[in-house]
């Protein structure tokens, strides 16, 4: 078996909830975790909102892309697949387990609700890696 903790966060745009899950797992994780993010229909774009908020913790999103489902599919099978609350319109992807969060989509938030959210995030990625190590 292996060591590493591979993590998919899937969200509608691939814009927002879902990068910074995947920059979470990163950083709280760190050599433990492989994760990927990924769009049920991706915008083609990380929003702004999102770069800024992860560059006040010191983390740079402009280093992700925007991708589908079908683009991390190489990747599988994935010890957890996370959705945001893009219900069923996420196709079934290989997981050991599937999570739902319903986040509010902060794409529309002024900064300080945005990085509410961010931080939200944060929590919840840091006790999903917690409970699968």
């Amino acid at each position: 078996m292996s060591s590493t903790i591979k993590l998919l966060f899937v969200c509608v745009e691939n814009a927002n909830r879902s990068h910074m899950s995947q920059a979470f797992a990163r950083i709280h994780g760190g050599d433990k975790v492989e994760a990927y993010s990924a769009g049920s229909k991706p915008s083609g774009v990380v929003n702004p909102k999102a770069i800024a908020a992860m560059k006040e913790l010191g983390y740079d999103l402009t280093t992700h892309d925007s991708k589908s489902l079908q683009e991390v599919e190489a990747f599988a099978p994935f010890d957890a697949v996370v959705t945001m609350g893009c219900g069923d319109a996420c196709p079934w992807m290989p997981a050991k387990q599937f999570i739902d969060w319903q986040i509010p989509d902060p794409k529309h938030m002024e900064p300080t609700q945005f990085n509410e959210v961010r931080d939200y995030i944060s929590g919840k990625v840091k006790a999903l890696i917690d409970s699968i190590v």
